[in-house]
């Protein structure tokens, strides 16, 4: 790909077995997805281990298919990533997989923490020695090991100092919702958002405080699809996503992604004013102004990281019409 991948490029990341064999790479040749999307193949969860080999089997011919496909035709081609299981895995992988690198962007690296970390780490450097630096990783903060308040934040310093060491091949950070519900022993209802559990919300704000002043940090999945009051219960829980710093959303169904893509797009005015505060005259003696709407302080010292965030949403995803509304109010962020 020519241009630069970020971390605000995943976006809604779409998750599917690895062993689906053809019916997804069929899928992304009609265009069948509302787009712009990402797309997750998944050995993990999704597939019982005494299946794996057989899953990495159908995943590589899933891979030749749409490697062969886009020979054949063009057609619109999701970042595409592997979730694996292991570090042992995702070397083995990296090779076996390398003839496809030119459709597989990188891999997700499940219930990253402490115990697995230096391992993942290794990992990702051999493969770089061995393959160069093509791939790019997503690791998912999901594991049980975080809830313990008496050593949390120590422990997730220590792995953010050991990430730091790959920073240049982490494309997004991911959490997992879910896996921690399941760890109290809890589950929202459609009528919920994960920060309403407020023991999960906890973790979630830490490690929020922790990864997103230098990575991009990804929203929990929103586990309804369908039935009264999802898309409402999924737009009210981005709202609070990206007021927290979290960005994109995993997803689990293909109706998911329209509304994700529609609720990362930015508000005229917060567009507005973010090319006022990255466009200030360096010249001027005052560094704060009203907004483009004469609503709010505009100040560049304190503004300018937020400004960023937003022309980069922004260039991905559009900017709001005047006239378009979300669930919960104007469009704001």
């Amino acid at each position: 790909m020519s241009k630069k991948i970020t971390g605000y490029d995943v976006g809604a990341l779409m998750y599917c077995p690895a062993n689906m064999h053809g019916a997804i790479a069929d899928a992304l040749q009609r265009e069948q997805f509302a787009r712009p999307f990402s797309l997750a193949f998944c050995l993990e969860d999704t597939v019982r281990e005494e299946h794996v080999e057989e899953a990495e089997r159908a995943l590589y011919h899933t891979l030749e298919q749409i490697t062969a496909a886009l020979q054949a035709g063009s057609f619109y081609l999701p970042l595409i990533f592997i979730r694996v299981r292991s570090p042992q895995q995702l070397h083995k992988l990296a090779g076996l997989y390398g003839r496809f690198s030119p459709v597989l962007t990188g891999f997700i690296l499940p219930k990253f923490f402490l115990d697995n970390c230096g391992a993942y780490i290794k990992a990702i450097q051999d493969i770089k020695r061995q393959t160069g630096p093509g791939y790019l990783y997503m690791p998912i903060f999901e594991s049980a090991a975080m809830i313990d308040l008496r050593y949390r934040y120590e422990r997730l310093a220590q792995v953010r100092e050991c990430l730091d060491a790959v920073a240049d091949q982490i494309l997004n950070i991911r959490v997992g919702g879910n896996d921690l519900c399941h760890a109290f022993g809890l589950r929202r209802h459609v009528s919920d958002t994960i920060y309403e559990i407020r023991p999960v919300a906890s973790l979630l704000a830490d490690v929020a405080a922790t990864f997103i002043p230098r990575y991009v940090v990804s929203g929990p999945v929103w586990e309804y699809y369908a039935g009264s009051g999802w898309e409402e219960g999924l737009r009210r829980e981005l709202e609070q996503d990206l007021l927290c710093g979290f960005v994109g959303k995993t997803v689990i169904h293909p109706n998911q992604i329209p509304v994700v893509n529609d609720c990362l797009k930015v508000s005229p005015t917060d567009y507005q004013d973010a090319c006022r505060i990255l466009n200030w005259d360096p010249a001027s003696a005052q560094l704060v102004s009203s907004s483009a709407e004469a609503t709010r302080m505009n100040e560049y010292n304190t503004h300018f990281r937020w400004a960023e965030r937003m022309l980069r949403l922004a260039q991905v995803y559009g900017v709001r019409e005047e006239t378009e509304r979300t669930g919960q109010g104007e469009g704001r962020l």
